[in-house]
């Protein structure tokens, strides 16, 4: 079983768009998955859910970091290399992988959930859909657990023991939904605050997912206190 394959499926899976028809309780049309997420359909399904998030949260902190630098005379560009380990774990380290994994799905799920709880009809409506993402029976189980169990961010949060982590966290959140309710985006503010992320960096990884309603849309944050 394979959490990494479950966030790719769920980014990636043409079977997303069955997705979309207005199911309350804050899920995302297209099951967890912003319009920008869709967008990443085939390199999610090449590459890994988790390269994926990883490498938008790694070229949004390293144009944060860029940026921060630039007031310093003389500082020079950051070469473009590859997403580290930090963002990225190699394949082999399986443990760190699928923890990490599904410590961005529950982000993700969480998010989905931020304007509304389901009922029972709208859960048995996403787990039917679930059904079409051709996942494997141990994958859906995952994915249906995670979509039924109550949201808990104090443990989601404790999970980005690294300001690398929570980048991630907060980019994949920003890609299961499309920003577009008040309770979305006060959602938003509440985790950028809570992982300790600058505005600055929540900006770039704004930037970097294509989804507007950063800092500047959701007014003073963690920078300017």
């Amino acid at each position: 079983m394979s959490v990494d394959r479950v966030l790719s499926r769920i980014l990636g899976s043409g079977a997303a768009a069955g997705f979309a028809g207005g199911l309350a309780g804050g899920v995302a049309s297209g099951l967890l998955t912003s319009k920008s997420g869709r967008k990443l359909g085939k390199k999610a399904l090449k590459a890994g859910g988790i390269a994926v998030v990883g490498g938008l949260a790694y070229a949004a902190y390293r144009r944060y970091q860029d940026e921060s630098a630039a007031a310093a005379p003389g500082a020079p560009a950051s070469p473009v290399e590859p997403a580290p380990a930090s963002f990225v774990p190699p394949p082999h380290e399986t443990e760190q992988v699928e923890a990490l994994g599904l410590t961005l799905l529950r982000a993700m799920v969480a998010a989905a959930q931020a304007d509304g709880r389901l009922d029972p009809r709208e859960r048995r409506e996403i787990h039917e859909r679930i059904d079409a993402l051709g996942l494997s029976v141990a994958e859906r189980a995952v994915l249906r657990a995670e979509v039924d169990r109550p949201v808990e961010l104090n443990g989601i949060v404790t999970e980005a023991r690294t300001p690398e982590v929570a980048a991630e966290i907060y980019t994949a959140s920003l890609l299961a939904i499309d920003v577009d309710t008040a309770a979305e985006r006060a959602y938003l503010a509440l985790l950028a605050a809570r992982l300790g992320l600058p505005d600055a960096l929540v900006e770039s990884i704004h930037r970097e997912v294509g989804i507007d309603g950063g800092p500047a849309a959701r007014g003073p944050g963690r920078d300017a206190a």
